[in-house]
C-alpha cells in the first residue's frame, strides 16, 4: 500500500496528524512532514523531500494549501491528494489584498512578541470554538515549540492573502483528491464541495461534529473516511 504524508497546519508539528496515523499506519505506512523551514516554498520543497514518490499527501489548512500547490506542481509525484480545511485559494482581489493586509499587521504583531502571547492569542480564535479545552491543551506544547519570527515568515509567505489562488488549474489534477472539511466548519466544507467539484476524479466529505481541525477533534472519523478513500482509489 502507499505511504502517507501528513502535512501539518500553522504552528503544528507532524506529530499533531499522528491520532490518525496511528490509525490507518498497518494498512497505509505514514510519514509525518516535519517542517525545519518557515518559508513558503522551503516548506513545499520538504514536501518533495519527505514523501517518497507514489506516496498520498495530506494536508491540513495551511498545509492543505501547501500540499495542493505541491501536487500542481508536481502532478505526477503523488498518487492521491488529501486536504482537510483547506480550499484553492481567495478569487476575488479586493478580498486577497485585505487578507494579505491583515495577514501583514498580524505577522508585525507576532514578531514583536513572545511565543507564550502568540499562543495564547490564536488558541483564542473563533475557528477554534468547537474545540474542548482539553484537546487544545494538548496542542500548546507544539505550538510553544515555534519561533515567532519564523511564524511571521510563515503567515507573509504562505498566508491566505498571500498565495496565489489555483481554482482556474484544478483540472489539471489527474490524480484523485479528497476534500474534507468539519461540519462545523462551513466555509471549508463549501469549499471542500467545490474542489472535489473542480477535479477530473474528486470527492468531497464532512467530518460530524467536528470544526476546523477535524483530524484532531474527531480522529477517528476522520480516519475512516480517509481509509475508504484510500481503499477505493489507491489500492491495487
Amino acid at each position: 500500500m502507499p505511504p502517507v504524508a501528513y502535512v501539518p497546519g500553522f504552528m503544528q508539528r507532524a506529530s499533531s496528524w499522528s491520532p490518525v496515523a496511528d490509525r490507518l499506519g498497518e494498512r497505509y505506512p505514514p510519514v509525518l512532514v516535519e517542517h525545519d523551514s518557515y518559508e513558503r516554498d522551503a516548506r513545499m520543497d520538504e514536501i518533495d523531500a519527505t514523501a517518497p514518490e507514489g506516496a498520498v499527501v495530506c494536508g491540513y489548512s495551511l498545509g492543505g494549501r501547501l500540499a495542493l500547490h505541491s501536487a500542481l506542481r508536481s502532478p505526477r509525484r503523488y498518487s492521491a491528494l488529501v486536504v482537510l480545511g483547506a480550499s484553492a485559494g481567495l478569487e476575488d482581489e479586493i478580498t486577497r489584498r485585505r487578507r494579505r493586509s491583515s495577514d501583514e499587521r498580524l505577522a508585525d504583531w507576532i514578531e514583536g512578541r513572545e511565543i507564550d502571547e502568540v499562543v495564547e492569542h490564536w488558541e483564542g480564535q473563533e475557528v477554534f470554538a468547537s474545540q474542548a479545552p482539553e484537546i487544545v491543551a494538548a496542542q500548546r506544547p507544539d505550538r510553544l515549540s515555534h519561533d515567532p519570527a519564523g511564524l511571521a515568515t510563515l503567515l507573509r509567505s504562505a498566508g491566505q492573502g498571500a498565495m496565489a489562488p489555483v481554482w482556474s488549474e484544478l483540472h489539471e489534477l489527474s490524480i484523485p483528491v479528497l476534500a474534507v472539511a468539519g461540519e462545523l466548519d462551513h466555509p471549508y466544507a463549501v469549499a471542500a464541495r467545490r474542489l472535489a467539484a473542480e477535479v477530473p476524479d474528486g470527492a468531497s466529505a464532512l467530518v460530524p461534529d467536528a470544526g476546523h481541525a477535524a483530524h484532531i477533534e474527531e480522529p477517528e472519523a476522520f480516519a475512516a473516511l480517509l481509509d475508504e478513500f484510500l481503499g477505493a482509489k489507491v489500492e491495487p
